[in-house]
């Protein structure tokens, strides 16, 4: 009752990147770096075993960037062809790679990272990948023409790969999708399709993660336009509960979130984010408690599962570290009172 896990990325160390900035270069190259990542993710490995999570990850430690580091194993995607383009709905402006043929993926991208993983653990084993959806607001389209087609086939990859990190021993396998909070119209019409195909046919564990942002201006300024309650999970619960993945992944911890939305989503186990990536202020058990209880109130203890609101990569390594015994240690509060 009431597993823990984490939502996505942890910082990695110095000696890899430089600290608390998201989407750091390597400071390492060719076998060097690849043991480099090898050991971070051990670091955390055995951190998060340390503090008692109990579905663990790699923290994403062997890539960069949660959508490019799947998009650079992928073929019929011009990276050199750069194309200006508005993210989430315009909330910021990049110049992103194109893609100019039909994509496909030549070989694994994350599956002997995970066959390492699995072989240093004992415990349930994460593995996150990006959503369909939010693939397709990263990076330009040159060839398909309709986002929608162009998810489709990034979800038909995304599929190819987490069948073969299934086969490597991942237990759960998480998609992640922030811009479900965005485009609402596009979930309903064909992000929830897109997402359906990118789980089909799997036996492990399948989740969702549908959050915010990361704890960096843009998303921070972006909340605050949102108002006193923040319903966009209302707009798109009722097409994900109707799909196939069976764990949705949400932001709640110092959220305007209502949290009765979740009752939205009867039949999906829910991941209650009780932790806030967006302060270094490190959780007291008592305040991760109170957001587990909060949930209860609302969905069957059995069906929640206490998580971060997102991935922590920006953070000081400590401040991150805190927050995962933070965690645990809220959810036994909560689990003692829940009974």
């Amino acid at each position: 009752m009431l597993e823990t896990t984490i939502a996505g990325s942890l910082p990695k160390p110095a000696w890899l990147a430089e600290p608390q900035k998201l989407w750091a270069p390597w400071r390492l190259k060719g076998d060097g770096l690849a043991r480099g990542k090898q050991d971070a993710a051990l670091v955390w490995l055995k951190e998060q075993e340390a503090a008692g999570i109990d579905i663990v990850s790699d923290g994403e430690q062997f890539r960069i960037h949660f959508v490019h580091g799947f998009l650079e194993h992928v073929a019929g995607i011009d990276w050199d062809l750069k194309t200006k383009m508005g993210i989430r709905d315009n909330r910021y402006t990049v110049e992103v790679p194109t893609v100019t043929q039909a994509v496909t993926r030549p070989k694994a991208v994350h599956v002997e990272e995970a066959r390492f993983l699995r072989a240093h653990t004992e415990r349930a084993l994460k593995w996150t990948l990006p959503g369909p959806m939010t693939i397709c607001d990263t990076i330009a389209d040159g060839h398909y023409g309709r986002r929608a087609d162009m998810a489709m086939a990034f979800a038909a990859l995304l599929n190819e790969e987490a069948r073969e990190l299934e086969d490597a021993g991942v237990d759960v396998i998480q998609f992640d999708e922030p811009a479900f909070n965005v485009f609402f119209d596009d979930v309903r019409d064909w992000g929830v399709a897109a997402l359906d195909r990118a789980v089909e046919g799997l036996s492990a564990k399948t989740a969702v993660h549908i959050c915010y942002g990361y704890g960096i201006k843009a998303n921070i300024d972006w909340k605050e336009t949102l108002g006193s309650e923040w319903r966009q999970y209302e707009e798109i619960f009722p097409a994900i509960n109707a799909g196939k993945v069976g764990q949705v992944s949400l932001e709640c911890a110092n959220a305007r979130v209502p949290m009765e939305l979740i009752r939205l989503l009867p039949d999906k186990e829910i991941l209650v984010g009780a932790i806030d990536v967006a302060t270094d202020e490190v959780e007291s058990p008592e305040a991760v408690a109170r957001v587990i209880a909060e949930a209860a109130r609302h969905a069957e203890v059995a069906r929640i599962q206490p998580c971060t609101n997102c991935g922590m990569a920006p953070l000081a390594r400590d401040v991150a570290a805190g927050k995962l015994y933070a965690l645990v240690a809220g959810a036994e509060k909560a689990r003692q009172a829940l009974g």
